[in-house]
């Protein structure tokens, strides 16, 4: 008979993605229910994870998006706990969230990524200009460490482009300007050390923004899209690629860029990927023959396991 778990699933939290990590832990909460686990929902707000000494728990499942979930921060936390948790470690959390660290290291690993520069609110207002100028248009701008698409701006022109980087400043204090890549939008989920299916995404928006990623209706999720032969193979070996030069492990999301000349073009990698109704990593896992509440479950059992596995081994995590 299985073992049942008691698992404490982290969600919500205080930053700009809260919503989504409403709904994320409640679909994982229910889905390990729904496998028979002791779960327990556990809201976290101002980076305090005192509610977790008040339960017992043999591991944890971080549904917390963006700041204090996918930064590093309550991994290190919970590492200082004792505790088991699901999902990449403190410094592969930290390297995916920052968006202009993890391109360093794609560009490091070989990995293919758009071309790209970062600015800082120390430069001036004509260094600043000079930078975009010299790229050219269309751009994409970015605030270094924000998800779901927050404050994302496809500038096609200087004035575009000087309005997109006064509202990432209002976000982070660095900037990633990335050249825009026409082609297809590809996502491909990586469960352990398997690449899921590739899902094309296609929406109506000039981008895919967090109403196009989260509002049910508006974005299509096409499943092993008709790709060239061989096209599907280097975008999945791209993702895992990327995967691994970040150091993720159990779960992780990785969004491309097929551009007009089949090149598979690396944007970045969710570590904490979103878990409800909409989301893309389930409806891969489905077509893979993984149902959500199996899903949430394999991510569950992958901590566990590494955590026996080191207890047994007496070592440290490689």
């Amino acid at each position: 008979m299985k073992k049942q778990l008691r698992i404490a699933v982290l969600y919500g939290g205080d930053s700009t993605e809260r919503d989504v990590s409403l709904d994320t832990g409640e679909a994982v909460a229910a889905g390990l229910d729904a496998c028979g686990h002791y779960v327990r929902l556990i809201d976290i707000r101002n980076g305090c994870l005192d509610p977790l000494d008040r339960v017992d728990c043999d591991v944890v499942f971080i549904a917390l998006h963006g700041a204090f979930g996918e930064d590093g921060q309550v991994q290190m936390l919970l590492e200082r706990r004792g505790l088991p948790y699901t999902g990449s470690g403190v410094d592969a959390s930290r390297l995916a969230m920052d968006k202009p660290a993890a391109k360093e290291r794609f560009t490091r690993c070989g990995v293919p990524t758009p071309p790209y520069f970062v600015l800082d609110e120390t430069m001036s207002a004509d260094e600043r200009r000079a930078a975009m100028a010299s790229m050219g248009f269309p751009q994409v701008i970015k605030p270094a460490r924000e998800g779901s698409s927050v404050g994302v701006t496809l500038a096609r022109s200087m004035p575009d482009a000087a309005a997109g980087l006064e509202r990432c400043f209002e976000l982070d204090r660095r900037v990633l300007v990335e050249q825009h890549i026409s082609g297809r939008e590809l996502t491909v989920g990586i469960l352990g050390s398997r690449a899921l299916p590739v899902i094309e995404v296609i929406y109506p928006t000039p981008i895919f923004d967090k109403h196009a990623k989260y509002a049910e209706g508006v974005t299509q999720h096409v499943i092993d899209p008709e790709l060239p032969v061989g096209v599907m193979e280097r975008v999945r070996v791209a993702a895992r690629n990327a995967h691994r030069a970040l150091g993720c492990r159990d779960i992780s999301r990785v969004d491309l860029i097929l551009s007009a000349d089949n090149v598979p073009q690396v944007l970045e990698v969710n570590t904490v990927p979103g878990m409800t109704a909409t989301s893309l990593v389930p409806d891969a896992a489905r077509a893979a023959g993984i149902e959500f509440p199996q899903l949430c479950e394999v991510i569950a059992m992958h901590a566990l396991r590494r955590t026996t596995a080191r207890e047994r081994s007496g070592q440290g995590e490689c």
